[in-house]
């Protein structure tokens, strides 16, 4: 028979899923490494436009000359405003979260199950 997979299995599928993208707002959007980074400072920056004022609706609240738009994994232009750009931040941490206690769950298992790279153990 086969050993159960590892701990180092389970991360790797872990990290390729987080890595996969998630959705929001109907679209695709990319979260590799970079992309989480990005969208992490982003979001700081909308927090910080939120707290000096900005309103919803308001495109410009990144001080810049043109609408701020951030690019769906379509390669489609997705316009945000401050609340929207926090909100997108937080789904972006959730996707992680959610994969990261899925993990631990299957690595807490008194065996990982051979088929644990199946959707059914891992977040939608």
């Amino acid at each position: 028979s086969l050993p159960p997979p590892s701990s180092d299995e389970v991360d790797a599928e872990r990290d390729r899923r987080i890595a996969a993208g998630f959705s929001f707002g109907g679209k695709d959007y990319q979260s590799r490494e970079q992309d989480r980074e990005n969208i992490s400072g982003a979001s700081v920056a909308a927090l910080a436009a939120m707290m000096n004022g900005a309103q919803p609706a308001d495109l410009r609240w990144h001080g810049g000359a043109s609408d701020f738009a951030w690019i769906a994994a379509d390669n489609s232009l997705t316009t945000m405003d401050a609340q929207t750009m926090f909100a997108f931040g937080q789904a972006a941490m959730a996707h992680k979260q959610a994969h990261i206690f899925a993990a631990r769950a299957l690595k807490d298992a008194d065996l990982v199950p051979l088929d644990f790279t199946d959707d059914a153990y891992w977040p939608a």
